[in-house]
């Protein structure tokens, strides 16, 4: 696991960043937790960051946007990164970083960049593994075609596709509904599910669709006009 460590002693200039910070609220780049309870729960928000677009975790920060803070940083880092070597395949980088937000409290900064490694894996035993991708404030178990484009898209380029048949379905059907799922493009076209993915999959990586996550499923929509 490599990472990036820094602490520090109450700075005002950083107390003011980290309000600020914490005042967004959660969302597709930032997630609180009050404490390192849950340390397989805290892998999983870290590995969707790294497979999406990066993120930003804050632990001894409430939903709320209270800064209660920690009075034991050391260890509430040390819960996380044991956790990140244990549970998390391939293993991802991030910056470590304990913020003193009074003599006695602090909060405990993980940042995490965009993988070039992604997609990476919550392990959950010798047989089982799960990707995750972040959506709005949620991390969200990637469907078999998120965790394609995931590892495809750290190195696509000039993606090429043929616009056929099915994909002129595809457009008038999305002029007039907002979004569509891989089971309704395949009704929609009469092809079957291999040939239905790719299809799909080669339109996310070409920039033609935008594929949502959702915990009933992916959505698919447009991304021109």
């Amino acid at each position: 696991m490599m990472k990036t460590s820094e602490t520090t002693t109450v700075d005002a200039q950083q107390i003011r960043e980290l309000k600020k910070l914490v005042a967004e609220g959660e969302g597709t780049h930032l997630e609180f937790k009050r404490k390192a309870a849950y340390p397989e729960k805290i892998v999983r928000e870290i590995v969707a960051f790294a497979n999406t677009e990066g993120g930003t975790l804050l632990v001894g920060v409430d939903d709320d946007k209270s800064i209660p803070g920690t009075k034991y940083p050391d260890e509430e880092a040390h819960v996380i990164i044991a956790a990140l070597n244990q549970l998390c395949r391939p293993l991802l980088t991030y910056k470590e970083t304990i913020i003193a937000v009074t003599d006695k409290k602090f909060v405990v900064r993980f940042d995490i960049a965009p993988s070039a490694k992604r997609p990476h894996f919550l392990v959950v035993d010798k047989t089982t593994r799960h990707c995750f991708v972040r959506e709005q404030d949620m991390s969200i178990k990637a469907s078999p075609e998120m965790e394609e484009i995931v590892r495809r898209s750290k190195r696509s380029k000039d993606i090429r596709f043929e616009f056929g048949e099915s994909e002129k379905q595809l457009m008038e059907y999305l002029e007039t509904h907002k979004t569509i799922t891989l089971a309704a493009f395949q009704k929609l076209t009469h092809l079957n599910r291999f040939k239905a993915r790719r299809k799909l999959i080669l339109l996310v990586l070409a920039n033609v669709l935008k594929i949502t996550a959702t915990e009933k499923g992916d959505l698919y929509s447009r991304l021109w006009k």
